[in-house]
Order: C-alpha cells, then structure tokens, then sequence
C-alpha cells in the first residue's frame, strides 16, 4: 500500500508541476511585446518514468519559439514602424485541453492516495 501511495505522490507532483505551466502559459496568451523582442515562450513540461515501479518524475521542460506570431496591430502602444507587434505562438485551445488533461490526471493520483490511506486504516482496525 505504501508504494500506491508513493508512486501516486509522484504522479500529484508532477500533474501539479504540469497545471503551473500551463497556468503560465494560458496567463501570458495575449501577451503582447515589441518587435525587437522575444515573444512569451510558452513552457512545457517534460515527464521520464521513474526505475521500475519508482514512479514517474519531471525531466525537465521545454519552450516554445521565442519568434512568436507577427499581428499587424498599428494602433497598438508596442507597434513597430510597420504597426506589428509580437505574440506568443500558442493557440489557446491547446492549452486549455492540456489544463483539462493535467487536472484529471492530478485528481486520479488524489483518489489513489485517499484510496490507499483507506485500505491503510481498514489494515489497522482489523489488526486492533
């Protein structure tokens, strides 16, 4: 039982590291920049299974292109001469089903751990 709910508290860390990208990036969507600068880079996160039945963990991220979308917006305060103005690369939808992945997969490792501490204590009150 111990190991469900290590290995399911692998899992709520990683969920949990994926909805703050996420949250990241959904936040910054319409951020506009200048043209002489990068755009928002949208963040991903990278997930290597652990060794064996240790879990799952988080390798590390990745970005999106720092080159982002060209919106020709001429009145907009960060125009450049030729009125275009830098965005992030991301498409909203996208993001939002990750959201909606990342949520359910963070309330799947809950209900593990909520279900092994449980069985945990049911262990507990047949041995009493």
């Amino acid at each position: 039982m111990s190991d469900a709910i290590g290995i399911a508290s692998t899992g709520l860390t990683l969920h949990r590291k994926w909805l703050d990208a996420v949250s990241d990036n959904l936040a910054n969507v319409n951020t506009a920049t200048a043209t002489s600068g990068d755009a928002f880079r949208a963040r991903y996160v990278v997930a290597q299974a652990g060794a064996g039945d240790s879990g799952v963990y988080v390798a590390g991220a990745a970005y999106g292109k720092a080159e982002g979308r060209m919106v020709y917006e001429p009145d907009h305060p960060l125009a450049d001469a030729k009125g275009y103005v830098r965005y992030p690369d991301m498409d909203l939808a996208s993001q939002m089903g990750q959201l909606i992945m990342a949520q359910r997969g963070y309330e799947a490792n809950a209900s593990v751990v909520d279900r092994a501490k449980t069985m945990y204590e049911a262990g507990l009150q047949i041995g009493k």
